[in-house]
């Protein structure tokens, strides 16, 4: 069911919104050469404490029932879409592509973003990736507003990249967020204009496009949660987390 949040709701995912947006801008400028994953989600989990918000992530259920993810944010590296959980060994070099996703619950609901960052020296694609994929972030955000369709965001955020010559990732997608992690809509990164659920003012939602640098197939490691691309080359993710307007979105995920 999609629910209308009122304005005391959607001043408490504010609340969470920028704690989140927070913890991540500071993540991500940790985001280095010889840097570990595990001490990005260290770092990650010692904000929380003591911002006195807790993990989106952490202890979430395997949707087959397997195990519980483990960490409260997600590092996916290169050829990892999503999902990617921050080992010792997962450590960062030059030319890498990082993408960063983090959620908060604070005071019973929940904030979620991503962001994807280069370490440089990059290659001019990789760096076209990295800005498609944000680009097309806000071209999504664009068309979620009061009156338009789910299919006019999904759209427009596929032909956005398409055009660009990336891909979109088809397997997993953006969601309804508020007391829940994930709600009702889906919100996919491809569709047809016209088609879908009517937005309405108060619906608060997750946009995060996922683009591969080549073919948009992916697949789950033995991990059961790391989600890679099946060609092996690289990927980018961003995602906030908005809600409708009568107008022009709200994005909630900000440091004001």
């Amino acid at each position: 069911m999609i629910t209308i949040k009122s304005e005391e709701e959607i001043e408490k995912m504010r609340e969470a919104g920028r704690i989140t947006a927070l913890i991540l801008r500071e993540v991500a400028e940790r985001v280095k050469p010889g840097v570990s994953a595990y001490e990005l989600n260290e770092y990650a989990e010692r904000r929380l404490k003591e911002l006195r918000a807790a993990p989106a992530f952490k202890g979430y259920p395997h949707p087959s029932g397997g195990r519980k993810y483990p960490a409260a944010l997600c590092v996916s590296v290169n050829e990892e879409v999503v999902h990617g959980i921050p080992t010792k060994e997962k450590v960062f070099k030059e030319g890498d592509i990082v993408s960063l996703d983090f959620g908060v619950f604070k005071n019973g609901y929940y904030g979620d973003s991503a962001l994807t960052v280069g370490i440089e020296p990059l290659s001019k694609r990789a760096r076209q990736l990295i800005k498609t994929t944000r680009e097309a972030l806000y071209q999504g955000i664009k068309k979620a507003v009061a009156g338009a369709r789910l299919g006019d965001l999904s759209h427009v955020v596929q032909t956005y990249v398409e055009r660009r010559g990336f891909s979109v990732v088809r397997d997993f997608a953006g969601h309804g967020i508020g007391t829940h992690l994930h709600e009702e809509p889906q919100v996919p990164n491809f569709g047809i204009p016209g088609r879908g659920p009517v937005f309405k003012e108060g619906m608060t939602i997750a946009i995060e496009p996922m683009v591969n640098m080549g073919d948009w197939r992916v697949r789950v490691k033995s991990d059961g949660w790391t989600v890679v691309t099946v060609d092996g080359l690289p990927s980018a993710h961003f995602e906030h987390t908005v809600v409708i307007r009568d107008g022009e979105a709200e994005v909630l995920t900000v440091v004001e």
